[in-house]
């Protein structure tokens, strides 16, 4: 791929642009010997203004959410993506939420260009144990592990079980839930079920991957045996 296509297409602007970025003297080889727009390059040689190029098509990442942001580009308040290096929202392919965590919801997110990666993170067929910690706003009545973990729950307005889901009781208004499956606000609707209301809600696992040691806020771009961590086959 020409180096201006590979800019444009990791965000780094326009084809005019990244032309102009090439004419400035400011994209260069590891060396630093100067490349031009035409040049057909190795993305992992290529520097901008002395830094390593982005990763091209195929970047995951993991994002430390925090409370107050949104998985989305059109929302008019803050949004995860202003977390992020701005060119990652201009990224062709797409940098995409891996399922998504509301407004109030924080913890670990991940994203991706890769629509493959993607699909098969949130199929059903995968069943990824995704792991949450939720504070309620009134104590636990006893029996709620036993209702969750019956595979016959139904939520209001769907018209299938939910699959059997863990718990683990935390303390008397805190309880870490297992899930399989990844259903519209599903942990905050399983409570309601069983009447209390999740007051606080935190995603700390997604299959092998935690966000250890990444801080709120943090991001970083994961490596093919992260990713094989996040489905168990890492050696």
């Amino acid at each position: 791929m020409k180096l201006v296509r590979l800019l444009a297409n990791l965000g780094y602007g326009s084809r005019k642009q990244a032309t102009s970025l090439c004419r400035q003297g400011r994209v260069t080889d590891a060396s630093g010997e100067v490349l031009y727009a035409d040049d057909v390059v190795d993305p992992a040689e290529v520097r901008v203004d002395g830094v390593p190029l982005d990763p091209p098509h195929g970047l995951v990442l993991m994002l430390h959410k925090p409370v107050g942001y949104t998985c989305s580009t059109k929302d008019p308040g803050r949004v995860v993506y202003d977390l992020l290096p701005p060119r990652f929202r201009l990224r062709n392919p797409a940098l995409s939420p891996v399922g998504r965590l509301d407004r109030d919801t924080t913890g670990l997110l991940l994203m991706t260009d890769d629509g493959t990666l993607l699909h098969r993170i949130v199929s059903p067929k995968s069943a990824l144990p995704k792991v949450y910690v939720a504070t309620l706003a009134r104590d636990l009545r006893g029996d709620e592990a036993a209702v969750f973990a019956s595979g016959a729950l139904l939520l209001e307005s769907d018209d299938k079980p939910l699959m059997p889901a863990g718990m683990e009781v935390l303390g008397p208004r805190c309880a870490r839930l297992t899930l399989h499956e990844g259903r519209y606000h599903q942990v905050r609707r399983m409570f309601a079920a069983v009447g209390n209301h999740v007051e606080a809600l935190h995603r700390e696992r997604i299959g092998g991957l935690t966000l250890a040691p990444l801080a709120e806020g943090a991001w970083r771009a994961l490596t093919g045996e992260d990713v094989a961590r996040l489905f168990g086959t890492a050696t």
